[in-house]
Order: C-alpha cells, then structure tokens, then sequence
C-alpha cells in the first residue's frame, strides 16, 4: 500500500507522455531531424518544472519516504565521458524512437514490439554492469 503514489505518478506520467505525443515515432524523428518544436518543447517544460519543484522541495525543508531531506549531489563534469554516454544514449533514442520511460508506455498502449527494445535496454544495462568496475570513470 506504501507503493501506490509510485502507481499513481506512473499512470500520469503515462496518459501525459500519451495524450502529449512524445512516446511518438514520427514526433522523435522530427525532433532529431530539427523539423519540428515540439518535443523539445515538451523536454524544456519538463527541465523547467522539475528545476522549480527541486527548489520548492529543497527550500521547504521536505522529506523524503525514506524521512531524509530531498536534495542532490551534482556530478562532475568530465567531457569525454559524459559526450560518449550522450553519444550511445541519444543514437539508441534516434534508432528506436523511444528513450527508457516512453519503452513501458508504449508497452501498456499496446505496442509490444518494443518489449524487444526493452529487452535490449536491460540486457545492456546488465553488460554495463558486468563491466563497469572495468571503464574509465
């Protein structure tokens, strides 16, 4: 019963992602190909308000579940590394037309091609972590 904020942010998130086209192809490809505002609309709004709730949060004092005080650690910046994620990450997006969240979207719309993504996207995510004490960072 504790988990049910999480269900109900999930089921928002879902009819938001939905009704605003961002799990769509074709709305993707048009962003990549600089043809349309759209989705780069969509991803500013979300920077925008995840920033201000990030402030309403760390100014008011809140908790989180867990009763520590919502905050963050920023990462450094390191140029290459961060460059040849954002490479991988973002030809991964070009190429399926979906980044992580949109993958179970797509799913509960009824899409279920792309539990293969989804199954590529944890696979890899399982690599990564079989190899990661090995990279660079």
């Amino acid at each position: 019963m504790k988990n049910i904020s999480f269900f109900i942010v999930g089921i928002f998130f879902g009819i938001v992602m939905t009704k605003s086209e961002a799990i769509s192809w074709f709305r993707i490809h048009e962003m990549f190909r600089f043809e349309s505002f759209h989705m780069y609309g969509i991803i500013g709004s979300a920077v925008v308000i995840g920033a201000i709730a990030m402030w309403i949060m760390k100014k008011s004092g809140m908790k989180t579940m867990a009763g520590s005080t919502v905050g963050y650690t920023p990462m450094k910046l390191n140029i290459k590394r961060h460059l040849l994620a954002g490479t991988i990450f973002g030809l991964g997006w070009a190429i399926t037309g979906c980044c992580p969240g949109p993958m179970y979207i797509l799913i509960g719309n009824g899409y279920f091609i792309i539990a293969v993504v989804l199954f590529g996207a944890i696979l890899g995510t399982y690599a990564y972590g079989r190899v990661m004490d090995k990279l660079p960072h």
